[in-house]
Order: structure tokens, then C-alpha cells, then sequence
């Protein structure tokens, strides 16, 4: 069976005043705030020792793509450990919400084949444009109503929109996933201002998807107060999967230790470090 909550991962923080913060989605909680994806590896290998080097508890699966044995995804569902890991099926290659919620049950199914048979998660993708891989906001919020009515846990993936993030939210979505840039693309945080909104008014988790291209652009969306990433092209595709998947943990935990521990305001003007009495004068 798998454990209700992930208590310990490489990136532990038990010697750390801020060891108790864990994220909570749909009731269950995770110490990583790295998810991380599946796909784009050279072989499955280099998956796993990318996976346990970046410490994440959560890894996406595209489920069509397991489902028609797609290049890079046969046996996929078999090559990694099910029981340190929770999967988030996603509906990847889905271009319209009917599409999307035959292929969340099909997840549902195999979740629980891979034995995580309480597991109600889905990574909701809308996604008929092809050329820069935007989600679609009006099949994103159908297909998300009819999976919160069958009980789905609803991850969806959206544009850095405030208002279209606030409706998922209402219509019971667990999370909301603003993307920082196009997927795969590296570009990092495009959408900045917006992400800070869907942070300020949201009272689910925000988690910043795509687009993440270095530790440097994790760090900063986890100081904006983001509550996780789901990173995979930057991790995969790099020419050393498994140390930048060490290092995008890093820089995930890095950056929430930031984020709560209050940065210094910005000023226009200097201050010293040293203090200004005392010195030694001629």
C-alpha cells in the first residue's frame, strides 16, 4: 500500500526551523515541493537516479502516451517504484474536455493497476494548440467540472490568468497550475505579475508549470510565494539530467526557506552593514 504522507526525502529539512512545513493537496501531504515529469529522458535509468537525486514525491505520467505505447513511454508505468512515489496522471495530447475526461479515468485506472488504488489525482491539460502548446481556458473549465463531480482531484494547467485561476478554484479544483513560460520552452518566469496575483488571491496551492529553465528561475518562483513546480524538459533534457535534478530540488527548497524566512525591503539609497559609532578617527 502507499503511505498517506511522504515524510523524508533527500532534501529533508529536520534540522531546519521551518521543518514542519509540508505541502497539502486534496488532504495529503508531501515534504517535497518539487513535482517532477516522466518523459523526454534517454532512457529510464537516468529517470530514476534524476528522480531520487531531485527529491520529489510526485511524478506526472501522460497517460495516452503510456496508454499507445508512444516512443520513450513503453513500460513506463512499470520502470519506477510506485511505492516512493505518487503518481499524477495527466491528460497530456488531449485537444478538447471530453477527450481530457476519458483520459483522466483511463488514469484513474491505471493508478490504480500500479497499486495506489485511493489515488484520485489528475494533472488536467486542454491543449488543441500544437504550435505553442497553450491551454485552452473554457475546455479547461468544462473538462475540470465533470472530474470534480466524479470525484477527481483536479490539477489543471492554465495561462497565468488571475480570474480563469479563481473560477478553477470555485469549481473545486485542488490546485491551479500557471504556466511561467510556454512548455519546454526555457524562457522562465514570463508572466511574473500575474502569477504574484494568482498567489495573493488563491486559497488552494499555486503550482508554476513549464517553462522553468534553471535552478536560478525555480529559486525566484518559490520566493514569489509559489507553493511548488513541476519541472521536466530542464531536468531531462539536460546534459546532466541527474545533477540538475539535484539541483532544481535545491533550489525549490531554497527558495521556500526563502520565501518564509521574509526578505529585506528594497531601497533606493544605501545602508550600512557596519554600524556608524565607534569608529576610529584620526
Amino acid at each position: 500500500m502507499i503511505a498517506n504522507s511522504f515524510a523524508l526525502t533527500s532534501t529533508d529539512l529536520s534540522a531546519d526551523q521551518h521543518s514542519d512545513d509540508v505541502l497539502e493537496i486534496a488532504g495529503r501531504k508531501f515534504r517535497s515541493r518539487l513535482m517532477t515529469g516522466s518523459g523526454k529522458y534517454t532512457n529510464f535509468e537516468t529517470m530514476r537516479q534524476a528522480l531520487e537525486a531531485s527529491g520529489c514525491e510526485i511524478v506526472t505520467v501522460a497517460v495516452r502516451r503510456v496508454q499507445t505505447n508512444a516512443v520513450g513511454h513503453e513500460g513506463l508505468g512499470e520502470a519506477i517504484d510506485w511505492t516512493k512515489y505518487w503518481l499524477l496522471p495527466n491528460t497530456a495530447g488531449c485537444q478538447t474536455a471530453e477527450e481530457a475526461v476519458r483520459v483522466a479515468r483511463l488514469g484513474r485506472e491505471m493508478a490504480k493497476i500500479l497499486g495506489q488504488e485511493d489515488n484520485n489525482f489528475v494533472k488536467l491539460e486542454v491543449i488543441p494548440d500544437l504550435k505553442y502548446l497553450l491551454p485552452d481556458p473554457l475546455g479547461t473549465c468544462r473538462a475540470a467540472e465533470q472530474l470534480v463531480k466524479e470525484g477527481f482531484a483536479v490539477l489543471p494547467y492554465i495561462n497565468a490568468d488571475p480570474r480563469l485561476a479563481k473560477t478553477l478554484e470555485e469549481i473545486g479544483c485542488v490546485t491551479v497550475m500557471p504556466l511561467g513560460s510556454p512548455i519546454g520552452s526555457g524562457q522562465g518566469i514570463n508572466n511574473a505579475a500575474n502569477i504574484a496575483i494568482i498567489i495573493e488571491e488563491s486559497k488552494i496551492p499555486v503550482v508554476v508549470d513549464a517553462g522553468i529553465g534553471v535552478p536560478s528561475e525555480a529559486a525566484a518562483a518559490m520566493e514569489m510565494g509559489a507553493d511548488a513546480l513541476l519541472i521536466n524538459t530542464a531536468i531531462a533534457c539536460a546534459r546532466n539530467p541527474v545533477a540538475m535534478g539535484r539541483a532544481m530540488g535545491m533550489a525549490t527548497e531554497s527558495g521556500r526557506i526563502a520565501y518564509l524566512s521574509g526578505r529585506i525591503p528594497i531601497k533606493a539609497y544605501a545602508s550600512a552593514s557596519s554600524p556608524l559609532t565607534g569608529l576610529v578617527t584620526s
